[in-house]
């Protein structure tokens, strides 16, 4: 089959990486460099086991500015464009993933558009009827950044929303797991195919519910620190009931990166007039956990008694082996150091600026070490240990 991926970002590169193994696979994306560094077989993105499938594997895989001809034969084209979250409308920006259909509709003859970018509900009902064009469905990923491609050949689970009314769309969304299922290495993979709208419920659910844990047990790390007690100790004791397990449960400055943020608030916003007190109290909680963090780490340096700190912010990227700063969760907690009045210096390898919103962007560690009267870090790393009497970190398992 031929596929056309739209956006080669986290999600884009590893579908169409995915794809490739069996299928014909075009990437098209605005950025000229992503587009270059992939027909190079470089990832444009943070994932070493993508740069690694791209220097050894074969694939038929290439990338494009202007894929307006690659549209017309295509059996399928996956939209998996940025769609952030707008604060004035208390929704996604889907600007992205509209162009693309609106380019895409009146130049391929039978092609079907996967939506794979997150969508509010009811979105890809609305989009058929907009565009009157019956063949839109909705696949939602369940990746983490760094580890993209490692999701999809090892998915917990293939979701694909269409119209079940349809034969052909049912039919559809069958062939398109088994495309996703046919280039992963997971055997015996759940399979799921339902309507679109329930489809979108699901990934705006699935990661409201990650949020929640990450909050209660950043929640039970606030208590343990005010009272001084062990927090991996209780941690360990709640994690042990199998019920509960021990996934998203390592304490960090909040709940961050490029979906949980957004989704959970869109979600919160589908509610409206919908009774919930859950669903708020968890975006309410992560802006709670980055204010008590921000007094900690004050306290800690000295303040009120002293007034001139400077505090190194080690890294930005919002977790390890991603190269990604949107939303991180250590941003949230600067914002209010400045409120403060505190000092801010930032130690970031992998930034292409020597600043970030002001603030000094660091490539010397020596410098940084030396520079900074305390050091905090959302997730630690072995390079801090000679420098742990400055530290301040809630990484009480040094991972996730």
């Amino acid at each position: 089959m031929k596929i056309v991926v739209a956006g080669i970002g986290y999600v884009g590169l590893s579908i169409a990486i995915l794809l490739a193994q069996h299928n014909e696979v075009v990437a098209v994306d605005i950025s000229e460099e992503r587009v270059k560094l992939l027909n190079e077989r470089k990832a444009p993105i943070a994932d070493k086991e993508a740069e690694e499938y791209l220097a050894g594997a074969k694939l038929n895989l290439r990338a494009t500015l202007h894929a307006e001809e690659d549209y017309k034969d295509a059996d399928f084209i996956i939209i998996a464009t940025p769609t952030n979250y707008d604060t004035k409308t208390n929704s996604f920006d889907t600007s992205s993933v509209e162009n693309i259909i609106e380019t895409a509709v009146p130049l391929q003859k039978h092609a079907c558009i996967v939506i794979k970018s997150t969508i509010p509900v009811g979105f890809t009902v609305n989009a058929r009827k907009k565009y009157g064009f019956d063949k839109i469905m909705f696949s939602p990923e369940f990746l983490r950044e760094g580890k993209a491609l490692y999701d999809n050949l090892y998915p917990s689970r293939i979701v694909v929303g269409t119209d079940l009314q349809n034969k052909e769309m049912h039919d559809l969304a069958w062939t398109f797991a088994q495309l996703l299922a046919e280039g992963a290495l997971k055997e015996h993979i759940p399979k799921l195919i339902i309507n679109a709208t329930e489809a979108e419920a699901i990934k705006l659910f699935a990661n409201t519910y990650l949020a929640l844990r990450v909050s209660y047990f950043n929640e039970l790390d606030t208590y343990a620190e005010t009272r001084g007690l062990d927090t991996k100790a209780i941690i360990d004791g709640v994690c042990l009931d199998p019920r509960i397990g021990d996934g998203y449960n390592n304490p960090s400055f909040g709940y961050g990166g490029y979906c949980l943020p957004k989704d959970t608030k869109q979600l919160l916003a589908n509610y409206g007039d919908i009774p919930e007190n859950v669903i708020h109290a968890i975006v309410e909680s992560n802006r709670t956990r980055k204010n008590f963090i921000a007094g900690r780490i004050m306290e800690k340096a000295g303040y009120p008694r002293k007034k001139d700190i400077t505090v190194g912010v080690f890294r930005l990227t919002m977790k390890k082996d991603s190269d990604n700063f949107r939303q991180s969760a250590i941003q949230g907690v600067m914002k209010r150091l400045e409120s403060y009045g505190a000092n801010i210096i930032i130690y970031e390898p992998t930034a292409h600026t020597d600043s970030h919103f002001g603030h000094a962007i660091l490539k010397d560690l020596d410098e940084f070490k030396r520079r900074s009267d305390i050091i905090i870090a959302n997730r630690s790393a072995p390079e801090l240990l000679d420098v742990r009497e400055k530290l301040y970190t809630r990484d009480v398992f040094r991972r996730d």
